[in-house]
């Protein structure tokens, strides 16, 4: 599911931090991954890819259920819309619009 918010006054590791991700990597082409655990496990997990474009951020948002199949595979059981994925897009344009306010 993509989506974006606007006007976006905190940098990646702010908002990473305020939403409960981990950033586990950056993309030469500056988009960042980030991944927030469910269960305490290392899935299931939502994963964010992230792009920064001034201060408009571009969410790119899925739940990951397991690990790649196989070695050097980057595909997975994943789910990238319904009501669980729905829920996470709304709770991180809920915190960073309470965290904007904030900053303010």
């Amino acid at each position: 599911m993509e989506f974006e918010i606007s006007n976006v006054k905190q940098g990646v590791a702010s908002v990473a931090r305020a939403l409960g991700y981990v950033i586990i990597d950056t993309k030469p082409n500056g988009e960042h991954n980030l991944v927030r655990k469910l269960l305490g496990t290392t899935y299931p997990r939502f994963h964010i890819y992230l792009k920064v474009m001034g201060e408009r951020y571009i969410f790119n948002l899925h739940l990951d259920q397991k690990k790649p199949s196989y070695e050097g595979s980057h595909a997975h059981s994943g789910e990238y819309e319904g009501p669980i994925v729905m829920d996470e897009a709304d709770r991180v344009k809920e915190i960073i619009a309470s965290s904007q306010q904030i900053a303010t």
